[in-house]
């Protein structure tokens, strides 16, 4: 399973992740998952913890992912051509994201862990999956 297959399994709203899963089957289909990140991209609500204004700084955001287990490098899916499909150190990837307004999905463990981030001001996410 790809970083994008695995990200939309775990985060996106289950009513959703088939077709976002198909459309990521075509280049076209993936340039409409890739817009619906700025502002129509439905996440899983279980899984999502808004980050507070206070933490909303690549550095607080990549403090607290480390500390949930992110390891150096991670994958993203992004509105941002030049991390779009990449892989790349997650302080990197934070810093060209956090308050960029582009949409983004980084992937710093496949289906378990990781940050979304929307056009809209204040929209950002950790997304974690515990294992039952």
């Amino acid at each position: 399973m790809t970083h994008e297959e695995a990200l939309i399994k775990a985060f996106a709203d289950p009513t959703r992740a088939t077709r976002y899963l198909a459309l990521l089957g075509s280049p076209r289909g993936r340039t409409k998952v890739i817009a619906a990140l700025a502002h129509d991209f439905y996440l899983d609500s279980r899984y999502a913890t808004r980050v507070a204004g206070g933490d909303s700084n690549p550095h607080s955001i990549e403090k607290l992912l480390r500390g949930l287990g992110a390891p150096d490098l991670c994958y993203c899916l992004s509105e941002n051509q030049e991390l779009d499909a990449r892989e790349m150190p997650l302080g990197k990837a934070l810093s060209s994201t956090v308050g960029y307004g582009m949409g983004t999905l980084i992937s710093c463990v496949p289906g378990v862990l990781a940050y979304y981030e929307s056009e809209e001001r204040g929209e950002r996410y950790v997304l974690r999956r515990v294992a039952a």
